[in-house]
């Protein structure tokens, strides 16, 4: 454990680099999951974690474990609905599967325009010639629940 010069332990700097667990979910579950795997490394300021995240780890001494609720819209922002969009089945067949049957639910991975990395979108409707993807993140305009567990503080 990481202690101060008065034998306290750590706390979460804006510039501290953290090694924890945390688990991220709404209404409807878990979202994002670190404890059955790996503990998650980052440097706080990197934007590697929502500005609503890093503002509520900050403070907290190292070894914490804490689940902490955070409002409607506080993390992801506000659903858009500016971020639905219809894809005709004939752009899709060109990027993937021509036999690919989209059920609504499903996330379907696309490559970033750079082809260097790939978003999400979840299927949001399905016609004969179209399917709506939305591309609002799950937790968007949701309560988040952020359960935490800081393992080190430097």
């Amino acid at each position: 454990m990481s202690t101060t010069p008065n034998d306290q332990p750590a706390v979460v700097q804006a510039d501290s680099f953290l090694t924890l667990h945390y688990r991220l979910s709404g209404a409807q579950g878990d979202v994002i999951d670190t404890f059955l795997g790996q503990p998650a490394t980052l440097s706080m300021g990197s934007g590697e974690l929502a500005p609503a995240l890093e503002a509520a780890l900050l403070g907290l001494p190292e070894g914490t474990h804490a689940t902490l609720e955070l409002p409607a819209g506080s993390v992801f922002g506000e659903r858009d609905p500016n971020m639905q969009q219809w894809l005709k089945r004939s752009v899709l067949q060109e990027m993937g599967d021509p036999q690919e049957q989209y059920q609504v639910g499903e996330v379907v991975q696309f490559p970033t325009p750079d082809l260097k990395g790939q978003f999400a979108g979840v299927v949001a409707a399905v016609s004969d010639d179209a399917v709506l993807f939305d591309f609002n993140h799950p937790l968007a305009g949701q309560p988040v629940t952020f359960e935490v567990q800081l393992i080190g503080v430097l």
